[in-house]
């Protein structure tokens, strides 16, 4: 378990924080087009409507890029090298991706481009749930 730094949501991005505490990948969704959002906007980019709401996704995908750090300056990150994070491509809908950690007893040496990945959560004290992927 890392020693992590705790986000600093937005109240546009609560809900998103608010489902991982219960353990849920959700994930913004335009009421207009059906298309989801990530990272939370207060619009559509793809059809400007305004009516919003936040569904839960499978919580599975498969890695479409990532890189393993072996060096960090960043607090809290400085004593868990290597780690490795890289873009997570959900099967809900083309070009739907989020950013996370990529974990597991195999990672960071495991990890490939298509390997496929399940959400886990990890409890950041003082803060609550984040999303992590663990290889499956």
């Amino acid at each position: 378990m890392w020693t992590r730094v705790a986000p600093q949501p937005s109240e546009l991005a609560r809900p998103f924080w608010d489902g991982c505490n219960e353990g849920k990948l959700l994930l913004q969704r335009c009421l207009g087009c059906g298309s989801f959002i990530h990272h939370p906007e207060p619009e559509c980019p793809r059809c400007g409507c305004a009516e919003l709401t936040f569904d839960e996704v499978c919580g599975t995908g498969r890695i479409e890029t990532f890189t393993v750090v072996h060096r960090s300056f960043v607090p809290g990150y400085q004593d868990v090298t290597p780690y490795a994070v890289g873009w997570i491509a959900l099967p809900e809908q083309a070009n739907l991706r989020i950013f996370s950690a990529i974990v597991g007893e195999r990672a960071p040496a495991a990890i490939a481009i298509d390997a496929p990945v399940t959400v886990v959560f990890e409890l950041v004290d003082g803060f609550g749930a984040v999303p992590l992927f663990e290889l499956s």
